[in-house]
């Protein structure tokens, strides 16, 4: 079973080629250049180091949200587009379920957190159990003093990664002291070959879906739409 996975729900491009549980190859890209203009290059460059057609695609796994608005919409609308010239599956992966699984057997709570502007983040807390990264939370934006504050409460060790370390990661030391830890920059950001490894694992479960059900999931509007919204409501308000 030949898994092309995408991530784009970041400032990082990546995209990997797994074959059953084995890594065929992966790229990783954070430099400058939009996904659109990454994401097919980096595909078809995957696909001919691999010695592959793209019919030899069985599915596709794509990260489906949290995060940016404009990435996901790009990874979404690839992977929806691969998989109906394919005639094959899709698998979204929740974009924190992959960065979590990106420190495999780690002890403790892993917090990965994604940077949603306004001193507020993305983010769940996993656990390992066995051989299974189980969710301890929802997926939800929350502002990051709130989540230092229920973390507080919790005894465990707690490991950050994501592109929301960077900017909080001063108030989190501040508050949570030796408690907190922080992922190697190499584990910190999103990488594709997890969200790879965890599609083929819905796969096995028969977790898929056609390409035209795929919707990518956001947890808040965008800017745009909070800002219609807002100009809406004062129209209200002065007409009436």
């Amino acid at each position: 079973m030949k898994i092309l996975a995408i991530d784009t729900s970041s400032l990082v491009a990546s995209a990997a080629i797994m074959d059953d549980d084995k890594l065929l190859a992966e790229y990783i890209i954070n430099h400058r250049k939009t996904h659109s203009e990454q994401l097919m290059p980096i595909i078809e460059e995957l696909l001919e180091n691999c010695g592959m057609d793209i019919g030899e695609i069985d599915a596709v796994g794509v990260a489906s949200g949290p995060g940016s608005f404009t990435g996901l919409r790009i990874g979404g609308a690839t992977a929806k587009g691969l998989a109906h010239a394919l005639n094959k599956p899709v698998i979204g992966v929740p974009t924190l379920d992959g960065l979590a699984f990106n420190l495999p057997f780690c002890e403790g709570i892993i917090c990965p957190i994604m940077d949603a502007r306004r001193h507020q983040v993305y983010t769940a807390l996993y656990k390992w159990e066995g051989d299974g990264l189980f969710r301890l939370s929802r997926p939800r934006a929350v502002g990051i003093k709130d989540l230092v504050e229920e973390l507080k409460d919790r005894q465990e060790m707690i490991v950050f990664l994501g592109d929301g370390v960077p900017v909080h990661r001063d108030y989190i030391e501040k508050e949570l002291d030796r408690r907190a830890r922080f992922a190697p920059h190499s584990a910190g950001r999103q990488r594709a070959s997890s969200i790879g490894e965890l599609a083929f694992r819905a796969l096995k479960n028969n977790e898929q879906q056609e390409y035209n059900g795929f919707t990518p999931f956001y947890l808040r509007k965008s800017q745009a739409e909070r800002e219609y919204d807002k100009k809406v409501k004062s129209e209200r308000q002065i007409d009436e």
